[in-house]
């Protein structure tokens, strides 16, 4: 997929904090979400990228009876490939369920900015619990279907989670949307061993695209820091926009 201009720059961060991204794709195509977003002057008139809110929000306390642990595993992770591909195309059905051999290896190429990260995993679940966190807000928006994906960039410098989930409707899906870019980031169980366990950048977005929402987590060490707002703002922008054509 081509797209536009590139995010502005939010500079350095060095609390150790998880921030939130504030930014709902709007798709025009049957109503869409409702958020933040930018045309650009691309060759098909339809794409869009979103231009995220970076908000700071508390570092949950350090009590962490209540905090969700790593969700099961319910399959093995699937092999990254040898080599990075091309951004993701469709290869499912709009009615098909969610697999996360759907995504592979991230190369993404918007005029001079090229980001690359590899699949370093990835998990199919059968409904949503491995993935609701505190709260129960996937359950109570009737989530009925998670992957979960994880990306290594930047020789290690750069993490990323993501978590991708289906719901009945639209409606459901920006329901949550909005209600998660109001919490802290345990209402969503990810796998925090596949993030730094310490870092300089702790930032995550929640974004909705049709009846999906778009969960992205993203850590770096004090070497990444500085390209890790890019990472992600692209990687939740792209694989969001992969949910316009699937």
């Amino acid at each position: 997929m081509q797209y536009g201009s590139q995010p502005p720059a939010s500079g350095g961060n060095n609390a150790l904090v998880i921030g939130l991204v504030v930014g709902l794709v709007v798709l025009v195509l049957g109503g869409g979400a409702v958020g933040a977003f930018l045309y650009l002057n691309a060759p098909d008139p339809l794409t869009t990228v979103t231009m995220p809110k970076i908000t700071t929000i508390p570092e949950p306390s350090e009590d962490t009876s209540d905090s969700p642990s790593n969700p099961p595993v319910t399959d093995e992770p699937t092999e990254p490939s040898a080599t990075p591909t091309e951004s993701d195309s469709p290869s499912a059905g709009a009615d098909s369920p969610l697999s996360d051999t759907e995504f592979k290896d991230w190369d993404f190429k918007l005029g001079d900015v090229a980001l690359q990260a590899q699949k370093v995993g990835g998990w199919t679940y059968d409904d949503c619990d491995p993935v609701d966190g505190k709260g129960g807000v996937l359950a109570k928006n009737d989530c009925e279907q998670a992957i979960e994906l994880a990306y290594s960039a930047r020789s290690g410098h750069v993490k990323a989670v993501q978590v991708i989930m289906a719901f009945p409707t639209k409606e459901d899906a920006s329901a949550t949307a909005t209600r998660l870019t109001s919490l802290s980031s345990d209402a969503v169980k990810w796998r925090k061993d596949k993030t730094h366990s310490t870092y300089a950048f702790g930032k995550y977005a929640a974004a909705a695209m049709g009846k999906y929402v778009i969960y992205t987590v993203v850590t770096a060490d004090n070497t990444g820091k500085s390209q890790a707002p890019r990472y992600l703002s692209y990687l939740q922008s792209d694989h969001a926009n992969y949910f316009i054509w699937r």
